[in-house]
């Protein structure tokens, strides 16, 4: 698709959905709005320009057609409202810590470690892959950073110890150790609140919908029971699904300590980093006991952090990674906040109400959740799938849900976005690296994806049957 093309797709979206008349139940401004909303959804999925701009165009238009209120003050105090939001905060400031991560080294030395002492057969590299994204996750709501930029510069390494190389003897290990890489970090992406930070807007989401504040705490008691067995199957799954023709790996841990040597000792600002991930996690998990928010803690622990000089106040100001995501969600935070500001969530949810109230509550859940689940094949950004149907799904589930019912399918609906990343060669951040390393081809990955996609969906669904 060429670049003009891509120009002209969300603008044609744009000007067909403007002048088609409202449906009966909606305004002709919320029309309007909702116009501008799947033009910039459009722009999300096929990005003519870059995505933060696209949500910045969206909120921009917007604002100046008045489609917010009467007034001047109300439209710009809408336009902004998401860069005030604590969760977009919250993202920023984990940006910060895997920039901790990787400049003191620390992130590298725990996948060594790992790879040192679990190395020695190819399942065991597997198992090194996967707890070395584990370890990271909690603290890397990105998981391109976390797999791409921190996992995947080690472990490539790994094959070719074996003279295992996309054009040479693939299947030897690189395969099984691409596949083992991008199925765990879907895995890890869904066991914890801060390891996507998809998960977070979506938190925001379901605030702002149901009115359900989702703690990390909250989220760890559903998700963790249903991820940590799909966590310590993935990859012996794998290794029977898409098994390695090298079983044993003598080499990886003599190649690991070599590179831990090369290292050196842990240094002062290793231990000070470590100390604070695991202060973080803590004011995370228990905060609300000491009055603390979520937030709160990491942008204090970020200032320490630059006060140490474990990562410089240049570093926070130049990071344009964390900048880009921060204004990519403040607007898309905005957007999805003016569907319901206009009665487009109510609309929907009237209007699904008739077609849905004789389905049993077990049949509504878990027909939502698939369906959800299902439509990332359309999506090749979580965000994007996010900012679409997350608010969406939540005003059915409010119109057809009890209050009970609502908090566990909602964290079971936001939980699913990190494992549905699965399915495709694009369907999360980390994939389109796995998969240009070459070690897998296209029509396998669609193959497997469809596999561990169903298992993990699978993991899903029996959430939806114990906790709801």
């Amino acid at each position: 698709m060429s670049q003009m093309v891509k120009y002209i797709i969300p603008i044609a979206v744009l000007i067909v959905f403007w002048f088609l008349p409202a449906p009966e139940g909606l305004s002709a401004n919320a029309w309007h709005f909702l116009a501008i909303f799947f033009a910039v959804v459009v722009g999300l999925v096929i990005e003519p320009v870059p995505a933060a701009l696209i949500g910045m165009v969206g909120i921009s238009l917007t604002a100046v057609l008045g489609l917010m209120g009467n007034s001047a003050k109300d439209n710009i105090a809408w336009a902004l409202s998401g860069f005030s939001n604590t969760v977009i905060w919250l993202i920023f400031a984990a940006f910060m810590f895997a920039l901790g991560y990787k400049k003191t080294g620390l992130g590298r030395r725990i996948s060594l470690i790992m790879i040192k002492y679990m190395g020695k057969s190819s399942l065991g590299l597997g198992y090194a892959v996967a707890f070395s994204d584990l370890i990271l996750a909690p603290f890397m709501p990105s998981n391109t950073a976390r797999s791409a930029g921190t996992i995947f510069p080690i472990a490539s390494n790994i094959p070719l110890i074996f003279d295992s190389t996309p054009d040479h003897d693939p299947r030897k290990l690189g395969s099984y150790i691409s596949w083992v890489a991008i199925a765990i970090t879907c895995v890890t992406s869904s066991m914890f609140l801060t390891a996507l930070a998809p998960n977070l807007l979506a938190v925001d989401l379901i605030a702002k919908g149901t009115g359900n504040v989702i703690s990390w705490s909250a989220w760890a008691s559903i998700m963790l029971p249903l991820m940590i067995p799909l966590f310590l199957l993935t990859p012996w799954l794998v290794y029977v699904v898409y098994p390695p023709t090298q079983k044993k790996s003598p080499e990886a841990p003599a190649w690991a300590a070599e590179e831990l040597k090369k290292l050196g000792s842990v240094t002062a600002k290793e231990y000070l980093m470590a100390g604070l991930a695991v202060l973080a996690l803590v004011l995370w998990i228990f905060g609300k006991s000491f009055n603390m928010d979520s937030t709160t803690a990491a942008i204090a622990i970020v200032c320490v952090m630059v006060l140490a000089n474990i990562i410089s106040w240049d570093d926070v100001i130049s990071n344009k990674a964390a900048f880009n995501v921060f204004i990519w969600f403040a607007s898309l935070v905005a957007m999805a906040s003016g569907l319901q500001k206009v009665g487009v969530l109510t609309w929907v949810g009237n209007t699904a109400e008739p077609y849905l109230m004789n389905m049993t509550p077990t049949a509504l859940i878990i027909s939502m959740l698939v369906l959800f689940y299902v439509i990332h094949y359309f999506f090749a950004s979580s965000t994007a799938h996010t900012t679409a149907l997350m608010p969406i799904f939540l005003a059915i589930a409010v119109k057809l849900l009890t209050p009970e019912q609502i908090i566990p399918f909602s964290i079971l609906l936001a939980g699913s976005l990190g494992v549905m990343g699965i399915i495709t060669p694009y369907g999360t951040g980390p994939s389109p690296i796995w998969y240009g390393a070459g070690y897998i081809s296209q029509g396998r990955w669609w193959f497997l994806g469809l596999i561990f996609g169903g298992i993990y969906l699978a993991a899903i669904i029996i959430g939806s049957l114990i906790f709801i």
